[in-house]
Protein backbone atom coordinates (compact mmCIF):
# COMPACT_ATOMS: atom_id res chain seq x y z
CA UNK A 1 0.00 0.00 0.00
CA UNK A 2 1.06 3.53 -0.89
CA UNK A 3 2.03 5.33 1.83
CA UNK A 4 0.82 9.29 1.74
CA UNK A 5 1.78 12.59 3.37
CA UNK A 6 -1.58 13.01 4.60
CA UNK A 7 -1.48 9.39 6.58
CA UNK A 8 1.91 10.46 7.85
CA UNK A 9 0.58 13.84 8.90
CA UNK A 10 -2.46 12.09 10.68
CA UNK A 11 -0.10 9.09 12.75
CA UNK A 12 2.19 12.24 13.49
CA UNK A 13 -1.35 14.03 15.08
CA UNK A 14 -1.80 10.86 17.23
CA UNK A 15 0.99 9.78 18.97
CA UNK A 16 3.71 12.85 18.51
CA UNK A 17 6.45 10.62 16.79
CA UNK A 18 8.73 11.97 14.45
CA UNK A 19 8.04 12.21 10.54
CA UNK A 20 10.33 9.24 9.61
CA UNK A 21 9.28 6.95 12.15
CA UNK A 22 5.70 7.71 11.20
CA UNK A 23 6.68 6.69 7.52
CA UNK A 24 8.75 3.67 8.67
CA UNK A 25 5.55 2.37 11.14
CA UNK A 26 2.95 3.09 8.46
CA UNK A 27 5.22 0.96 5.84
CA UNK A 28 5.63 -2.05 8.15
CA UNK A 29 2.11 -2.22 8.80
CA UNK A 30 1.47 -1.83 5.39
CA UNK A 31 -0.61 1.47 5.65
CA UNK A 32 -2.96 0.20 9.20
CA UNK A 33 -3.39 3.53 11.21
CA UNK A 34 -4.00 1.61 14.66
CA UNK A 35 -1.29 -1.55 14.15
CA UNK A 36 0.80 1.55 12.77
CA UNK A 37 -0.08 3.26 16.41
CA UNK A 38 0.94 0.04 18.45
CA UNK A 39 4.01 -0.58 16.45
CA UNK A 40 5.33 2.96 17.46
CA UNK A 41 4.27 2.60 21.22
CA UNK A 42 5.68 -0.76 21.25
CA UNK A 43 9.15 0.73 19.65
CA UNK A 44 9.01 3.81 21.35
CA UNK A 45 8.15 2.14 25.05
CA UNK A 46 11.52 -0.32 24.17
CA UNK A 47 13.64 3.05 24.03
CA UNK A 48 12.26 5.23 26.78
CA UNK A 49 14.80 3.98 28.58
CA UNK A 50 17.71 5.07 26.66
CA UNK A 51 15.81 8.73 27.18
CA UNK A 52 15.98 8.09 31.03
CA UNK A 53 19.84 9.89 31.33
CA UNK A 54 18.91 13.05 29.33
CA UNK A 55 18.08 16.26 31.25
CA UNK A 56 14.30 16.97 31.92
CA UNK A 57 14.36 20.86 33.63
CA UNK A 58 11.10 22.01 32.26
CA UNK A 59 7.43 21.11 33.12
CA UNK A 60 4.84 22.08 35.27
CA UNK A 61 3.78 21.59 39.24
CA UNK A 62 0.21 20.67 38.98
CA UNK A 63 -2.18 21.26 41.76
CA UNK A 64 -5.26 18.61 42.08
CA UNK A 65 -7.92 19.07 44.84
CA UNK A 66 -10.64 16.78 45.78
CA UNK A 67 -13.93 17.97 45.06
CA UNK A 68 -15.24 18.73 48.23
CA UNK A 69 -11.39 20.58 49.42
CA UNK A 70 -10.88 17.94 51.81
CA UNK A 71 -7.31 16.31 50.20
CA UNK A 72 -5.18 18.80 48.23
CA UNK A 73 -1.93 17.55 46.42
CA UNK A 74 1.16 19.66 44.84
CA UNK A 75 3.37 17.86 42.53
CA UNK A 76 6.49 18.71 40.10
CA UNK A 77 6.93 16.62 37.09
CA UNK A 78 9.51 17.84 34.61
CA UNK A 79 10.14 17.09 30.60
CA UNK A 80 12.83 18.39 28.69
CA UNK A 81 11.20 21.60 26.63
CA UNK A 82 8.97 24.42 27.56
CA UNK A 83 7.27 23.51 24.28
CA UNK A 84 6.63 19.50 25.26
CA UNK A 85 5.18 20.73 28.78
CA UNK A 86 2.88 22.41 27.23
CA UNK A 87 1.55 19.14 25.72
CA UNK A 88 -2.50 18.39 26.56
CA UNK A 89 -1.57 14.86 26.82
CA UNK A 90 1.32 15.74 28.99
CA UNK A 91 -0.81 17.73 31.37
CA UNK A 92 -3.28 15.43 31.77
CA UNK A 93 -1.13 12.46 33.19
CA UNK A 94 0.51 15.08 35.66
CA UNK A 95 -3.07 15.57 36.63
CA UNK A 96 -4.40 11.92 36.72
CA UNK A 97 -0.60 11.46 38.77
CA UNK A 98 -1.79 14.11 41.45
CA UNK A 99 -4.94 12.38 41.72
CA UNK A 100 -3.47 9.13 42.16
CA UNK A 101 -1.15 10.53 45.36
CA UNK A 102 -4.03 11.77 46.64
CA UNK A 103 -6.21 8.35 46.51
CA UNK A 104 -3.42 6.15 47.25
CA UNK A 105 -1.38 8.54 49.52
CA UNK A 106 2.22 7.55 48.60
CA UNK A 107 5.23 8.48 50.61
CA UNK A 108 8.33 8.57 48.14
CA UNK A 109 8.43 8.33 44.35
CA UNK A 110 10.23 5.91 43.83
CA UNK A 111 11.99 2.87 45.43
CA UNK A 112 15.26 4.74 45.57
CA UNK A 113 14.20 7.31 47.76
CA UNK A 114 12.96 4.79 50.63
CA UNK A 115 15.81 5.77 53.12
CA UNK A 116 17.94 2.76 54.20
CA UNK A 117 17.32 3.07 57.94
CA UNK A 118 13.32 2.36 56.76
CA UNK A 119 14.20 -0.10 54.34
CA UNK A 120 16.59 -2.22 57.29
CA UNK A 121 13.56 -1.16 59.73
CA UNK A 122 10.83 -2.90 57.17
CA UNK A 123 13.44 -6.05 56.36
CA UNK A 124 13.68 -6.73 60.34
CA UNK A 125 9.54 -6.49 60.77
CA UNK A 126 9.29 -8.99 57.61
CA UNK A 127 12.13 -11.31 59.27
CA UNK A 128 10.79 -11.21 62.80
CA UNK A 129 7.46 -11.86 61.71
CA UNK A 130 8.53 -14.92 59.15
CA UNK A 131 10.22 -16.05 62.24
CA UNK A 132 7.52 -15.93 64.43
CA UNK A 133 5.08 -17.94 62.21
CA UNK A 134 7.92 -20.60 61.96
CA UNK A 135 9.04 -20.29 58.40
CA UNK A 136 12.74 -21.52 58.07
CA UNK A 137 15.72 -19.05 58.02
CA UNK A 138 16.84 -21.00 54.52
CA UNK A 139 13.49 -19.52 52.82
CA UNK A 140 13.71 -15.91 54.48
CA UNK A 141 15.43 -14.09 51.58
CA UNK A 142 12.77 -14.77 49.76
CA UNK A 143 10.32 -14.16 52.29
CA UNK A 144 11.94 -10.67 52.48
CA UNK A 145 12.43 -9.87 48.77
CA UNK A 146 8.72 -10.43 48.25
CA UNK A 147 7.31 -8.53 51.13
CA UNK A 148 9.39 -5.54 49.95
CA UNK A 149 7.96 -5.79 46.54
CA UNK A 150 5.02 -5.32 48.10
CA UNK A 151 5.81 -2.49 50.23
CA UNK A 152 7.46 -0.54 47.37
CA UNK A 153 3.95 -1.45 45.63
CA UNK A 154 2.30 0.10 48.78
CA UNK A 155 4.60 3.44 49.19
CA UNK A 156 6.46 4.44 46.41
CA UNK A 157 4.65 6.14 43.66
CA UNK A 158 6.07 4.82 40.44
CA UNK A 159 5.98 0.84 41.87
CA UNK A 160 2.01 1.76 42.14
CA UNK A 161 -0.57 0.33 40.35
CA UNK A 162 -2.71 3.03 38.19
CA UNK A 163 -6.02 4.04 39.54
CA UNK A 164 -7.37 4.29 36.41
CA UNK A 165 -6.36 1.32 34.85
CA UNK A 166 -4.43 -1.32 37.39
CA UNK A 167 -3.59 -3.71 34.68
CA UNK A 168 -0.44 -1.10 34.44
CA UNK A 169 2.11 0.41 36.92
CA UNK A 170 2.58 4.42 37.47
CA UNK A 171 6.28 3.77 35.91
CA UNK A 172 4.48 2.32 32.90
CA UNK A 173 2.16 5.05 32.46
CA UNK A 174 4.78 7.46 32.25
CA UNK A 175 7.02 5.21 30.15
CA UNK A 176 4.17 5.59 27.34
CA UNK A 177 4.18 8.94 28.02
CA UNK A 178 7.83 9.09 27.11
CA UNK A 179 7.40 6.97 23.69
CA UNK A 180 4.46 8.94 22.73
CA UNK A 181 6.26 12.43 23.22
CA UNK A 182 9.91 11.42 22.53
CA UNK A 183 11.13 13.39 25.32
CA UNK A 184 12.48 12.40 29.11
CA UNK A 185 9.71 12.65 32.03
CA UNK A 186 10.52 12.20 35.34
CA UNK A 187 8.44 13.06 38.52
CA UNK A 188 10.51 15.24 41.08
CA UNK A 189 8.47 15.49 44.10
CA UNK A 190 5.08 15.78 45.47
CA UNK A 191 3.23 17.06 48.53
CA UNK A 192 -0.16 15.75 50.10
CA UNK A 193 -2.31 17.69 52.48
CA UNK A 194 -5.11 16.05 54.34
CA UNK A 195 -7.76 18.18 55.90
CA UNK A 196 -7.07 18.01 60.07
CA UNK A 197 -4.19 15.69 59.37
CA UNK A 198 -2.87 15.66 62.92
CA UNK A 199 -5.89 16.56 64.55
CA UNK A 200 -7.46 14.11 66.52
CA UNK A 201 -10.93 13.79 64.75
CA UNK A 202 -14.07 11.21 63.74
CA UNK A 203 -12.34 8.63 61.22
CA UNK A 204 -12.65 9.66 58.01
CA UNK A 205 -11.42 8.07 55.16
CA UNK A 206 -11.11 10.78 51.95
CA UNK A 207 -8.97 8.25 49.41
CA UNK A 208 -12.34 5.98 49.40
CA UNK A 209 -14.03 9.34 48.61
CA UNK A 210 -11.26 9.76 45.58
CA UNK A 211 -11.29 6.59 44.44
CA UNK A 212 -15.01 7.00 44.26
CA UNK A 213 -14.83 9.98 42.30
CA UNK A 214 -12.32 8.63 39.69
CA UNK A 215 -15.09 5.43 39.05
Amino acid sequence: MAITTDMIKTLREKTGSGMMDCKKALTETNGDMDKAVAWLREKGIASADKKASRVAAEGIVDAYIHAEGRIGVLIEVNIETDFAAKNEEFRRMVRDLGMQVAAMNPRWVSKEEVPAEELEKEKTIIRNKALNEGKPEKILDRIVEGSLNKFYEENCLLEMAYVKDDSKKISQLVKEMIAKIGENITVRRFVRFELGEGIQKKEENFADEVMKQIK
